[in-house]
């Protein structure tokens, strides 16, 4: 059961990939990047890293695609604007996709892959934070601060001067 859950989220990982480069619709691309993102989330679930899992679907999911499908809403009402991500070099990119995607599995085929019983291990949700909230306190907040700043920036510059 776990490998075909496998099997599932890579295939929703590359499959929202694939429709984020391919697809010409803006709006498209940012909801398949959603999915790609949650795709993500769950590799480092498999991968027994569950605070970068938590990570990702907070900041990835939670702010940074929030922000971008703003972005993408509000300048989508822009009519002067070509918005249009379509590439004129498609070929070239697809033989060097294809290049080091055979230089990969050919390096996979020829590296004597060592096999051994995975030993689950503890949770790092706990140490993290302990840490976070413990040892490294203030510069946890400096960072909330400056993040905070940084946002109240962007806020002035874009608005409307009267």
């Amino acid at each position: 059961m776990a490998d075909l859950a496998f099997w599932m989220i890579v295939l929703l990982t590359i499959g929202g990939a694939a429709v984020v480069v391919l697809n010409k619709n803006l709006v498209y691309s940012a909801i398949a990047l959603l999915f790609t993102f949650f795709g993500m989330a769950g590799l480092y679930v498999f991968l027994w890293a569950d605070f970068l899992a938590g990570v990702q679907v907070m900041i990835y999911v939670g702010g940074i695609l929030v922000l971008i499908i703003f972005g993408v809403m509000l300048t989508n009402r822009i009519t002067s604007v070509n918005i249009s991500h379509s590439s004129v070099q498609r070929g070239i990119g697809a033989v060097v996709v294809l290049g080091i995607l055979s230089i990969l599995v050919i390096m996979i085929y020829n590296t004597p892959w060592l096999q051994v019983e995975a030993v689950e291990p503890v949770q790092t949700v706990g140490k993290i934070g302990y840490l976070l909230m413990m040892d490294y306190l203030l510069p946890f907040e400096v960072a909330s601060l400056l993040l905070l700043a940084a946002l109240m920036g962007a806020a002035m510059l874009s608005r409307k001067s009267n």
